[in-house]
């Protein structure tokens, strides 16, 4: 059994996190071991493991945190492995090229690449408890080995990572037409064309087994599993892990939503004093994450959209190699701002003069949005992100999609679309009230 570091007379438990290579994935972890620091730091020590070369990431994560008795979080690291065609270095999804990618995927899912070396670090910090990311299935078994507890954490919704496992092995890539009715799902009935599906779900043989069905199986075997969502956001949803037999015990812990710090470039305030001077409501923010690879022409095609609706807008570029079309800047004047590489989101959202929010249907941005009660137009781009829409346009009834022909953004035109709709205009709902308080408490669901 793990040992455990003595603190006068009492024991603290020690906890390692080990998130995934992407910082849709690391930001919530390492706000979970903050919230496992703090909660009780006379019981606990959390360590949050990555490689090298997300260490600023998470530095820069948990200086928010940091107090008179510093920063409440351990970093430790582990090196990411070589992987022909990878430049070295590049450890991270948003850091990648898009080409590079599915390089560092590769790398992430390996049984031969990566586990050798999280088995080691596992090993070295000889923790208490874990707590990994859903992707590093073998990390179970090494902390059986070790008799120590592990939790899997899913950074995204109850309603995606449901759905998707409902839908594993029903479609194929030959099927791209067919549009698949989520089953065992209360209703609303959700619809879900195969073209909007994640490749893994369109790749696998009907009926085969993968290494999402082994990932699965894995999951009901571990000690727990725990979800950055909330029963207030996803109420029927919750409870089928446990209710199908899915997780021993479930722990809704969200919404776990990082305090960024302030940009490296310009306070927060460039964008909050912008904001103040326009009416309330007025403004549509617009964002895609951090793992969006949207070609020059789209955004050609979308900066010309937002030209032509007249409308307010706030506008998050994460590319320093476009450049919009020539005196674009000069036409649209005061009333379009374009941030690029970063901008405090949640303060945005919370601003009164934000009135809705373009998004890519990224869990994070989902919670926050969520959280500051902003009605949204959906893109959906990549990965989960096109069931993630249902939730918020068919259950939660927050928004509309931008595309109700789907998958815009793998088109190849953007012509007379999204925005750019000429005298057509999207009556924007009002603000909601949010769904949860950030002071209440987590929910754990157990078996019997």
């Amino acid at each position: 059994m793990a040992s455990t570091e003595t603190t006068g007379s009492s024991k603290k438990l020690r906890v390692l996190l080990i998130p995934f290579f992407a910082s849709s994935h690391i930001g919530p972890f390492t706000e979970l071991a903050v919230s496992l620091a703090t909660a009780r730091p006379q019981a606990v020590e959390a360590t949050i493991a990555v490689t090298p070369a997300n260490v600023p990431l998470v530095r820069s994560l948990l200086q928010p945190h940091e107090n008179g008795s510093g920063i409440p979080v351990k970093v430790a690291t582990y090196p990411f492995p070589a992987v022909d065609g990878l430049p070295k270095g590049v450890e991270n999804l948003g850091a990648a090229a898009q080409a590079d990618a599915w390089r560092i995927d590769v790398a992430a899912l390996s049984d031969t690449l990566m586990r050798p070396v999280q088995e080691t670090l596992i090993r070295a910090q000889s923790p208490d408890a874990l707590v990994t990311d859903v992707h590093f299935m073998w990390n179970a078994g090494v902390c059986d080995e070790l008799g120590v507890p592990c939790v899997t954490f899913n950074v995204i919704g109850a309603f995606s990572t449901i759905a998707m496992r409902h839908l594993l092995g029903r479609v194929s890539n030959g099927e791209p037409e067919v549009v698949t009715t989520i089953p065992r799902f209360p209703a609303p009935e959700i619809r879900v064309p195969a073209v909007e599906l994640p490749e893994y779900l369109r790749s696998q043989r009907k009926g085969g087994q993968s290494t999402f069905h082994r990932l699965y199986a894995v999951q009901g075997d571990c000690f727990g599993l725990a979800v950055n969502t909330s029963p207030a956001l996803e109420e029927h949803y919750c409870g089928m892990y446990v209710g199908n037999g899915y997780a021993k015990r479930a722990y809704m812990l969200g919404p776990l939503s990082p305090r960024l710090p302030s940009s490296p470039e310009a306070g927060d305030s460039r964008y909050t004093d912008w904001l103040d001077s326009k009416p309330s409501r007025s403004v549509v923010y617009l964002c895609f994450g951090s793992l969006a690879h949207v070609s020059d022409a789209q955004l050609d095609e979308l900066a010309l959209g937002l030209e032509a609706s007249g409308m307010a807008f706030l506008w998050v570029v994460r590319t320093d190699k476009w450049s919009p079309p020539e005196r674009w800047h000069e036409r649209v004047g005061g009333r379009g701002m374009v941030a690029t590489a970063w901008a405090p989101q949640r303060a945005i959202l919370g601003h009164r003069a934000v009135g809705a929010f373009v998004t890519h249907c990224g869990w994070n941005s989902v919670l926050e949005t969520v959280a500051a009660g902003v009605p949204v137009l959906t893109w959906p781009i990549v990965f989960e992100q096109f069931i993630t829409e249902r939730l918020l346009t068919q259950v939660l009834g927050i928004g509309e999609r931008l595309w109700p022909d789907g998958a815009g953004v793998r088109s190849t035109s953007l012509e007379g679309r999204g925005m750019r709709r000429g005298e057509e205009s999207w009556n924007w709902p009002p603000r909601f009230t949010p769904r949860w308080r950030k002071e209440d408490p987590p929910t754990v669901i157990c078996t019997a």
